[in-house]
């Protein structure tokens, strides 16, 4: 928890919830930046520490997805702010919104570039600081720390490939650690696999995040892995010639 807007006693005594709240609710990117400087910091931080324990944990792989409210906006102004895209070419329906409110959606994101874009262009953290969100800014945390640290990172969907979007711009190397998982509805989210230049591995046609895409491709990526290590060539099965 970076940013839930709630105290979640019940889940903080639970031993694999890691308490890390920077503040409750990230702020509304209109009116003012989404985060401070410091609060961005301990974002990405958290995120970092996440990857450090499962590499602590002999873990290899990471499957990242989040829980957030309203955050399909927040990635989507993230994808407009990294790339120069038009809001009106990617903004999709997020959980289900008509069209009516999709044009609203559309004009908050406009009103937050056309705040903060001119101070923050081609700046990846101050874009993420003021446009993204705190669950946003720990998957980029996670992804940059297991970057550094040799881990492959399984992501998600739209809010956690924005996140990819934003270590990508930070450190392009990362790019070679990230393994997308799988293609949503959202329009956005596939101009983000263009931009970045990735492949999903499933095309599900999915639209709930928190993770789902990023577990369903794990065997795959296992099964990958199995076949390179494990699996005889021909040589060594010996098998005989086609003659």
């Amino acid at each position: 928890d970076v940013g839930v807007n709630s105290a979640l006693q019940e889940m903080a005594a639970h031993p694999r919830f890691l308490a890390k709240k920077v503040r409750p609710g990230t702020a509304n990117m209109v009116m003012e930046p989404a985060m401070t400087e410091e609060e961005v910091l301990r974002a990405l931080a958290a995120g970092a520490e996440v990857a450090r324990l499962i590499k602590e944990e002999k873990g290899l792989v990471l499957a990242i997805g989040e829980m957030g409210i309203g955050n399909t906006t927040a990635a989507t102004a993230l994808l407009c702010a990294v790339t120069g895209t038009s809001p009106s070419a990617v903004t999709g329906f997020g959980t289900g919104i008509d069209a009516e409110t999709r044009k609203r959606k559309i004009a908050v994101i406009e009103k937050a570039l056309a705040r903060h874009l001119p101070a923050c262009a081609g700046n990846p953290l101050s874009i993420l600081q003021t446009l993204g969100g705190l669950e946003i800014a720990a998957m980029t945390g996670c992804m940059l720390q297991a970057a550094a640290l040799g881990m492959s990172v399984l992501i998600d969907g739209l809010i956690c490939t924005s996140a990819a979007l934003i270590a990508c711009a930070m450190e392009p190397l990362v790019r070679h650690y990230l393994i997308p998982s799988h293609l949503s509805q959202e329009p956005g989210h596939q101009a983000m696999l263009a931009h970045l230049q990735m492949k999903p591995l499933l095309h599900l046609d999915m639209r709930l995040g928190e993770g789902s895409g990023a577990v369903l491709a794990l065997p795959i990526v296992e099964a990958a892995c199995r076949l390179l290590t494990e699996m005889a060539t021909f040589a060594e099965a010996g098998v005989s010639d086609r003659e």
